[in-house]
């Protein structure tokens, strides 16, 4: 009994083709699929999309003359050991004349860039550079590098030696890997690679320079073949593009390669530019309001009702939060609207143990929200911070035969807002919310209240 072989694509072992596949080198989709089998040998990455964003990056490192924007591959990572430089070094060996540093000063990069044909600019432990105290002394390395997102941004030096003032092109593609975020003026010109370290199950092919450098080295040959004989096809491209603005220049020169090569690529490269602009965009917009859920969480502790002003004033003095710093006088009133009215919290009139009416938020109005973006409720502790005294927690009565309550679940029987010291219910405008009646000796919620605030089972007893 005869087996049927296992079809192969053309050209070597573990399906990517040699370098020298002369139908390979034809056929721009070929190489593109050449150059993703490659680099998903060497590399694990997160997402389809980001796998197909850096082998279209790659290739447009090859065109450069073609472009008028030169996007960034921002490559970060949550700690070390995620695979950064391991990409790096397939970059190395598959892009357009590599320039790879750990730390350049600026002047030796206007150097080494300014040509009508630029290098492909790869610096590693970015972080040492742009994070914490080094970054002020880099700012002239980070307004190169942003300067030099888009062509006919030159920097202007006098040469005192020749006696004349010349201007020097910043025009280069690059890629940058480090631990934590690059400049948010970086990362907006960028296509973002948020690497992770391997799960059990996640296996690689070892990379080693001498072994496999020549065969990437020979893809890369073959990409700069196939792109700079399309330069005047690429160069005159207008591509319907699914992203805007800034990131429709970053992502255009990628769009364009993904087209002239054909097959499902098109396709597939505005996917990956939606994907990842939208993932980009939603990092930035909710990292500041998921951790605000979070810090809220912390300050009701399990309190059920809290009056803004009480709520700001805990937030405010976290210190590890970023409240107290928000704006020239810490997070306001009008900034906590904001940041939670995308969650559809809003405050409204509340009626306190003291017998007051304040503006305020129940810990029910954050309980979707915090069971839909936060991890699993921390067992809440008892009592009140000290710092932030209000009324204390006091335990369950076994007299009264209730359940404790923690603002979770709303009380199975409806209840009706407090009347006010002139005998009207509520305020108009933002509309009074039905709170729950606090009895006034144990301070756990009532089911029903005939008017005296407090439970039949604590009446006559000192709370």
């Amino acid at each position: 009994m005869s087996s049927k072989p296992t079809p192969t694509r053309p050209g070597g072992a573990g399906g990517i083709p040699s370098p020298t596949d002369t139908t390979a080198n034809r056929d721009g989709a070929l190489i593109l699929d050449r150059l993703h089998a490659t680099l998903t040998r060497y590399v694990i990455l997160p997402s389809v999309e980001v796998t197909d964003a850096v082998v279209l990056w790659i290739a447009a490192t090859h065109a450069q003359p073609a472009w008028a924007h030169a996007p960034r591959l921002v490559i970060t990572a949550p700690q070390r050991r995620c695979g950064k430089s391991r990409l790096l070094d397939v970059l190395e060996a598959t892009c357009h004349h590599p320039l790879i540093t750990v730390n350049a000063s600026p002047a030796a990069v206007y150097r080494s860039i300014g040509t009508d044909d630029p290098p492909t600019l790869l610096v590693d432990e970015a972080d040492t550079i742009f994070g914490g105290k080094a970054a002020e002394a880099h700012e002239e390395l980070r307004g190169l590098l942003n300067a030099g997102h888009q062509r006919n941004r030159p920097a202007i030096r006098y040469n005192a030696a020749a006696n004349r003032v010349e201007s020097i092109s910043t025009f280069a593609m690059a890629a940058l890997a480090g631990i934590g975020r690059m400049p948010d003026t970086i990362e907006d010109r960028a296509v973002i690679v948020p690497m992770r370290r391997r799960a059990p199950g996640e296996t690689v092919h070892p990379y080693r320079w001498r072994r496999d450098g020549p065969r990437l080295r020979g893809l890369a040959e073959d990409l700069t073949g196939w792109l700079r004989t399309n330069l005047p096809v690429l160069e005159a491209t207008e591509p319907t593009m699914p992203v805007e603005d800034r990131a429709a220049d970053t992502w255009e020169p990628l769009i364009v390669v993904a087209d002239l090569a054909g097959s499902d690529w098109p396709a597939r490269a505005r996917t990956a530019a939606v994907v990842l602009t939208g993932a980009a965009a939603e990092s930035d917009a909710l990292s500041l309001s998921t951790l605000l859920l979070a810090d809220c969480r912390r300050a009701f502790g399990t309190e059920p009702v809290l009056s803004t002003e009480q709520l700001l004033t805990r937030l405010r003095d976290d210190p590890e939060g970023p409240w107290a710093e928000l704006g020239p006088t810490g997070l306001t009133a009008r900034r906590l609207g904001i940041l939670l009215a995308d969650y559809r919290i809003r405050s409204a009139n509340a009626r306190f143990p003291d017998g007051a009416q304040r503006k305020g938020f129940t810990r029910t109005d954050f309980t979707d929200a915090w069971t839909r973006y936060l991890p699993d409720d921390p067992e809440p502790v008892s009592g009140t911070d000290p710092s932030h005294p209000s009324h204390p927690h006091q335990p369950r009565s076994t007299r009264d035969g209730l359940m404790p309550w923690d603002g979770s679940t709303r009380p199975t029987t409806t209840t009706r807002p407090s009347l006010t010291s002139g005998n009207e219910g509520g305020t108009g405008g933002t509309g009074s919310r039905q709170q729950p009646v606090t009895c006034i000796r144990c301070r756990h919620p009532m089911a029903h209240d005939d008017g005296t605030h407090t439970h039949p089972a604590c009446t006559g007893s000192t709370a």
